[in-house]
């Protein structure tokens, strides 16, 4: 083999690794546009809709610990009529007693 026929022999070689980072070049663009448009998605989509999620959760949460509250208060009220009711009996009772 004649230097001649070895420089062109490494030239088609250059030439094949030219092509392929080439080729290598385009796939790494389209994943840097691929990462781009993840990142576009989860900043204007995922991260303001759980933001809405968590919102909603929290309105949730505040009518609930509201409508805890209320079922207390009536509880309370419940006992306190009860207890009312109970002591109007005794004083009936010793009422009746009397008289």
């Amino acid at each position: 083999m004649t230097d001649s026929q070895k420089l062109d022999l490494i030239l088609s070689k250059m030439q094949g690794i030219e092509t392929k980072m080439q080729h290598m070049d385009n796939d790494l663009q389209e994943v840097k546009r691929k990462v781009t448009n993840i990142d576009l998605t989860l900043e204007n989509e995922i991260r303001v809709n759980i933001r809405r999620v968590a919102e909603g959760h929290l309105d949730l949460s505040r009518h609930l610990h509201d409508a805890i509250k209320t079922d207390t208060e009536k509880e309370m009220l419940v006992i306190r009529v009860n207890m009312l009711e109970s002591e109007l009996r005794r004083m009936k009772d010793r009422l009746d007693q009397i008289a």
